[in-house]
């Protein structure tokens, strides 16, 4: 019995939150084995964390199963001391974009699935939750109608693995209900829900999850801050007023002082209508400005302007969103968004604290 072959037994056992094996994860550490005592400190987000118990007698009985003789000792410690009630559910994921909105129909999604296939297009390991509850179209622009997220039973916990499109990772309640089937739930079940996309997913390590959340400042909203640490908002408009005043109201919400999460720029959708064959005209059927405006307000920046063109409702539509097509002014647009918002994290992250899991009274 030594520590080689400990740390061997140990990697049969997986972190419940990832899915990693703990040695790895390098949740182990300090390991002293003297005579038959195994002592070692296990390193854990939270000592609040779900599973907890599990994972210690998975530890214990891995060991035992090999060596019987074995007293096994852990201790848990929180990887921030005397922060347990402000760290992440997903340590393992470095961001969290959330792509919101005022109002629906200014393309919110749309922008959430290209920012997310940008980004991986630009290198990063990016994931997308689909938080929009009531009008989930994630499975429907990645081409995932139908299929299911597979369960996988890991330290006595079962989790969902996440469905795969383009080398993405990916979870929507649209991929877990039938397509025409309602979702008419309150609030705490909508909550439980996107608590548990975090919670019971297995998300890889990641640097960036984008978040679609739905219209408004809602439940959903409130349940993201007060579970996870947001690292910045995209907001997303149209041009026309209407849009703005809306979307006005979504960026006060996050600027709250209670709640505090940065606004990391603004993304114009249906800036102007570009005919395919005529790729030089431009017609501003909403008008112009709005965009501009509201990242004023916000004091952050124009991410970029995304023009209506008949690619990306096809696009949408086929399951093959429009980042990902060969070429075009629509692709440019938003590997643009996506690369002025890895331009806006950097300097969030270099200027800014980290945002804290939102504690609100009720």
């Amino acid at each position: 019995m030594n520590k080689e072959a400990i740390l061997n037994i140990l990697r049969a056992v997986r972190d419940p939150q990832t899915g990693r094996d703990i040695v790895t994860a390098g949740m182990v550490q300090d390991l002293v084995i003297a005579d038959n005592q195994v002592n070692f400190t296990m390193l854990i987000p939270s000592l609040q964390m779900h599973g907890k118990a599990e994972l210690n007698f998975a530890c214990i009985g891995a060991i035992s199963e090999k060596f019987p003789q074995a007293n096994v000792n852990l201790h848990f410690m929180a990887r921030t001391p005397g922060s347990q009630e402000t760290v992440s559910a997903v340590p393992h994921i470095k961001n969290i974009i959330a792509v919101a909105s005022g109002k629906g129909g200014v393309g919110k999604s749309t922008v959430a699935v290209n920012l997310a296939l940008g980004l991986k297009q630009l290198g990063a390991r990016v994931g997308l939750m689909d938080a929009d509850v009531y009008g989930p179209s994630i499975p429907t622009m990645l081409g995932l109608v139908g299929q299911r997220p597979k369960i996988q039973q890991i330290t006595g916990q079962m989790k969902m693995v996440p469905l795969e499109a383009y080398g993405m990772p990916t979870i929507s309640i649209g991929n877990i209900i039938e397509p025409e089937q309602a979702v008419v739930l309150r609030g705490p079940r909508l909550a439980a829900i996107i608590k548990q996309f975090f919670n019971d997913v297995l998300w890889d390590s990641l640097d960036y999850l984008v978040v679609d959340l739905p219209p408004g400042t809602g439940d959903i909203q409130l349940t993201l801050v007060q579970t996870v640490p947001v690292t910045g908002v995209v907001l997303v408009t149209t041009p026309q007023e209407v849009a703005l005043a809306d979307a006005l109201k979504a960026m006060n919400m996050f600027l709250l002082p209670q709640i505090n999460v940065p606004i990391l720029g603004v993304v114009e959708n249906m800036s102007w209508f570009t005919p395919e064959e005529l790729p030089n005209n431009k017609y501003y059927i909403f008008g112009q400005g709005g965009g501009k405006k509201l990242a004023l307000a916000s004091h952050s920046v124009l991410l970029g302007q995304v023009p209506i063109v008949q690619g990306i409702r096809e696009g949408g539509d086929s399951g093959r969103p429009a980042v990902l097509q060969d070429a075009g002014i629509v692709r440019e647009a938003f590997l643009n968004v996506a690369q002025n918002t890895l331009r806006q994290l950097a300097v969030r992250n270099e200027m800014l604290e980290p945002t804290k899991v939102v504690r609100l009274a009720d």
